[in-house]
């Protein structure tokens, strides 16, 4: 009997053309059909869409007045040409196995009879031809779907992105200047990183890049209203809103204890160690608006190249990096070990509420492309000998953070640095106010920068995920010279409050001062307002 009512009711089911066309209009979700359906009907007659000329009348009227085990919607319709969904289905089987079960525990006996036997036998013979090529177009999506799964790229490759607006303005006269050239300006930059593993212990990322932040010959536009990089937001690089790729990096393990990274454009000391500072301080889009501000200077060079990241033990890690700057260029002057470079070997020791590590960076910088202080301090600290004197750098610096509580955690960084002239020549050199002097540099002079900051920020606090935070530092500064040194000090105040709206999207006021800019006491003080607003997807 059981067998009889099954094959009645999926044969009636199978009456229903097998065509994928959207259901009618009153159907808005047909995967939600079965949560839509009435309560069971007595009588085939309440379904005002049934007709005894249907082809299938005999079975529906022997499935809903035999059997009780058919349901119509309310609209009082049974909808017997739509598609059946796969809900559809397991509610109508579970409701005819029920009734079974109910007729079978009452003794009924004479349920089945030569009508439906007749019945069932002339509907499989009517629909073979169907039924066959059912299983025809399974079989090709099998064969299909088989196919897909072995020649795409990988199972495992995801996109990670982040859009960043912001509306920015400054507030003050230009260094050098007698007026306040910056207007206030809405700008963004986009980051797409696709992101695959071949293996479940690597990754590689293909990062998709664009933004209209900076001037068409790619300066900064903020640093250039105001005369100096310390007025910089942290995101503030790209023009036109070109797409291009600026970054290609692929990590992998060769055992627990040691992994490799390599990439040929685009990777800096960020992508092969860590900055040793509290979580998202550091990330453009939701930690510290700021250039300067959100990590020390040391780790803001890159180029392409490998790193090796070795954990000593559970809690310390020892990284040793090599990048070029200009790695695929093959000319004089350029390529893996001719040009410009970057080695870092930075030793980081991580503890439960904190971490504390040590750097040691070399770099060298053709003519031309002197930036030592990586944009973030005054135009003589990127280049005490002035952008057409090649120039090598030692760095050392210290950086850490210890959080005290859920809500309250504190980080710093400090660094020194030792520039030493590689040849000699006229050169121009800032004078602090905006302009330049001609002076001669000397083949071995010497200039030495210092830099550092201190930070408090309170995770949490107004909310979860919200950020507040403050920081106070000393911007890169040219403190003794053979050729020219920094007239004063500058200092830079900062405030921002990172508030999140869900998981996506964060909004983070932020504001700044610059007493002192360029690291002359004759500038004006420079203020910087910013509105970020950050989706991460």
């Amino acid at each position: 009997m059981i067998k009889v009512l099954f094959h009645s009711f999926f044969l009636l089911f199978l009456a229903i053309p097998a065509v994928w066309a959207a259901p009618p209009e009153n159907d808005s979700n047909p995967a939600d059909a079965d949560r839509n359906l009435q309560g069971q009907v007595n009588s085939v007659s309440q379904f005002s869409d049934i007709k005894p000329s249907d082809w299938a009348f005999q079975a529906l009227q022997s499935l809903v007045e035999r059997y009780g085990c058919i349901a119509g919607y309310p609209d009082a319709t049974y909808r017997g040409n739509r598609a059946l969904s796969r809900y559809e289905f397991a509610a109508g089987l579970n409701a005819c196995l029920d009734r079974v079960n109910e007729l079978i525990a009452a003794g009924t006996s004479d349920l089945v009879k030569k009508e439906d036997l007749i019945m069932l036998q002339k509907l499989q013979t009517e629909f073979a031809a169907e039924l066959t090529t059912l299983r025809g177009r399974v079989n090709t999506l099998e064969a299909h779907t088989a196919t897909l799964e072995k020649q795409q790229f990988s199972t495992t490759t995801k996109l990670n992105a982040q859009i960043i607006t912001a509306v920015s303005d400054t507030f003050g006269n230009r260094v050098g200047g007698d007026g306040d050239e910056s207007r206030i300006y809405f700008a963004n930059r986009g980051r797409l990183n696709f992101e695959s593993s071949f293996t479940g212990k690597d990754l590689l990322r293909v990062r998709l890049e664009f933004g209209n932040f900076a001037n068409s010959n790619g300066a900064s536009q903020i640093a250039a209203a105001t005369g100096t990089g310390m007025t910089r937001l942290n995101f503030d690089y790209d023009n036109n809103d070109t797409l291009f790729v600026p970054h290609i990096r692929y990590y992998f393990q060769v055992s627990d204890s040691l992994n490799f990274v390599v990439g040929p454009t685009g990777i800096g000391y960020t992508d092969i160690s860590t900055t040793v500072t509290p979580a998202t301080i550091a990330d453009d889009g939701n930690g510290v608006p700021s250039l300067f501000g959100s990590y020390s200077p040391l780790f803001r060079r890159g180029g392409g190249g490998a790193a090796a990241n070795w954990n000593i033990s559970k809690d310390l890690v020892l990284t040793l990096g090599y990048l070029a700057s200009s790695p695929n260029v093959p000319s004089a002057g350029n390529g893996l070990f001719d040009g410009g470079y970057n080695a870092l070997a930075h030793l980081a020791y991580f503890s439960k509420q904190g971490a504390i590590g040590i750097a040691y960076s070399h770099g060298y910088s053709p003519g031309g492309t002197v930036d030592i202080a990586a944009g973030t301090g005054s135009a003589l600290s990127n280049a005490p000998f002035g952008n057409n004197i090649a120039t090598s750098n030692n760095i050392v610096g210290a950086q850490g953070f210890y959080r005290f509580s859920p809500n309250f955690q504190i980080h710093g960084w400090g660094g020194y640095i030792w520039a030493n002239a590689k040849n000699s020549g006229l050169s121009d050199i800032s004078n602090g106010r905006g302009g330049t002097d001609s002076l001669f540099v000397n083949n071995g002079d010497n200039a030495n920068v210092w830099f550092g900051a201190i930070g408090m920020s309170f995770p949490d606090v107004g909310g979860r995920g919200n950020l507040p935070g403050i920081l106070f530092g000393i911007p890169p500064r040219v403190s003794n010279s053979d050729v020219r040194q920094d007239r004063d000090n500058a200092y830079h105040i900062e405030a921002f409050y990172r508030y999140r709206l869900n998981d996506n999207i964060s909004v983070t006021p932020g504001f700044w001062v610059i007493l002192n800019p360029e690291n002359d006491s004759r500038n004006d003080t420079q203020y910087v307002g910013v509105i970020r607003t950050t989706f991460d997807f």
